[in-house]
């Protein structure tokens, strides 16, 4: 039984109520480790040693910051295997996903902005030669940051590595149901005598973790990833004080197929859009349109490719796909599925648990599923799943898709599959979410800005987008 402590101020250490949570693996329903209960009196200790780290790191030069960052970078890439393992073991997710996707990302996180920041520049505008102003960045003080629990490594690491290169510090909330790669950092960092109290990593509830973080005058912005309903909430608490939030919550994203697609291309990305992690990303195509002219051919080879996904072991690196996250979140999916049923929808595949035998039969394992016939205005099309669930659903015109594409509150994805490129260009500047695909789905370049519109988001981090939020930015006039 693995007992998972915070790490405040350098230091691992348990709660102050000494109470702990369960952590479950959702590969065979057994309980395997245990997490801090923490509350309000362990988030204000770890406030006062970020606090207290502030002054040095911020005046510590970026070359050097950046220096720190390169060495995490390296030791989470010498043990990315133990990583690796234990993500997928705590989240449910192919060991090969987390292989390729969310440890080498992570580690890029930190190699990226180990730079970035260090060749940032300012603006200057002369005055007729009377007078000039520039800018400059200042970072903010003490971030608070809520990661979920879908990408937990990849995210929580999305936030501390800009938060950090530009001289703030940080304290973090992992998700309390998939807490173990935050742990595994934070002994990663006592390894490395990072300078203690730059990063602090506190687990516990939302309730009893998260709202203190949010709540506290001491905590300059807040970094929040995970639900619409939790983000409203977070919204409201920061507007009250003035605080800086950047917002990344819930999707509902259309996957667009034309006609004229690169047919191959566009199904195996579409099952991938659909499926990969279990459907338990944000950015997931959970509502596929497909011109009619391609419709039936489209969905029968949609779903023969799909049922040629692996189910089982998350350990083991033949599966395509894993477990679902929780029992909780499981039973939500079940529940979903039989409420598109009530609404009408008839299911083309899947639609129900999939059995996996031996040592794994109590895990949580759902098969891939495709609806047909709910309407734009179902619950099924118009509220997230966050499972391996999928609507689909023919289109005649354009503008009819736009239509359907912009149907919901959210706004943070999708995707289009076309070969005519203008046509791509066109429709993509039409639908109302912040990134958009052509002919792809989920390319990151952390260059570029991340973050939804609508009921998916607030703010933009990615590349110099992440520094304007984690910075306050000045100019500064001087009479010549």
């Amino acid at each position: 039984m693995i007992r998972i402590q915070n790490y405040i101020g350098g230091e691992l250490q348990d709660s102050v109520t000494g109470q702990f949570l369960e952590n479950i693996n959702p590969a065979n329903g057994s309980i395997y480790s245990k997490i801090p209960n923490s509350g309000s009196e362990d988030v204000e200790r770890a406030i006062e040693a970020a606090e207290s780290a502030f002054p040095m790191w911020s005046e510590l030069p970026e070359k050097k910051r950046g220096e720190w960052l390169l060495k995490i970078a390296e030791g989470l890439r010498k043990k990315s295997k133990e990583f690796a393992e234990a993500e997928s073991r705590d989240s449910g997710k192919a060991i090969q996903l987390a292989t390729t996707v969310d440890i080498p990302r992570a580690i890029q996180n930190f190699e990226y902005f180990s730079t970035a920041f260090y060749h940032l520049s300012g603006n200057t505008h002369p005055m007729d030669g009377k007078a000039v102003n520039y800018t400059t960045r200042k970072p903010l003080g003490v971030i608070g940051a809520i990661s979920p629990w879908n990408l937990p490594l990849y995210l929580l690491t999305w936030k501390i590595a800009p938060a950090i290169a530009a001289g703030n510090t940080i304290v973090a909330k992992p998700s309390e149901v998939t807490p173990m790669t935050a742990y595994l950092f934070s002994k990663l960092l006592v390894e490395l005598s990072f300078p203690p109290g730059v990063i602090n990593i506190v687990h516990g509830t939302g309730p009893s973790v998260g709202a203190p973080i949010c709540a506290s005058p001491k905590t300059k912005a807040i970094s929040f990833t995970g639900s619409t309903a939790t983000g409203k909430t977070v919204a409201s608490t920061a507007a009250s004080m003035f605080k800086k939030v950047s917002l990344e919550m819930g999707g509902k994203n259309p996957n667009i197929v034309f006609a004229d697609c690169d047919f191959e291309e566009a199904v195996s990305g579409s099952v991938r859009a659909a499926f990969s992690n279990n459907g338990q990303i944000c950015l997931c195509g959970s509502r596929i349109y497909v011109e009619r002219p391609i419709y039936e051919k489209f969905k029968e080879e949609f779903i023969k490719k799909a049922n040629q996904l692996k189910i089982g072991d998350p350990l083991d690196e033949s599966n395509d796909q894993g477990a679902i996250v929780s029992k909780n979140h499981y039973e939500k999916i079940l529940k979903c599925i039989e409420l598109a049923k009530e609404e009408g929808g008839k299911v083309l595949m899947g639609g129900s648990p999939f059995p996996v035998d031996g040592e794994h039969s109590k895990g949580f394992y759902i098969s891939p599923t495709l609806i047909e016939g709910v309407s734009e205005t179902s619950r099924t099309n118009q509220e997230e799943i966050f499972g391996p669930v999928a609507t689909i659903a023919p289109f005649d015109t354009e503008r009819e898709v736009i239509g359907f594409a912009n149907g919901t509150d959210y706004g943070l994805s999708g995707s289009i599959w076309t070969q005519d490129i203008s046509r791509g260009h066109r429709v993509a500047s039409k639908i109302d979410s912040g990134i958009l695909w052509v002919n792809s789905w989920m390319v990151r370049d952390l260059r570029t800005p991340f973050g939804g519109m609508k009921a998916s988001g607030v703010g933009r981090e990615g590349g110099e987008w992440a520094f304007d939020f984690y910075t306050e930015t000045k100019n500064i006039h001087v009479k010549l």
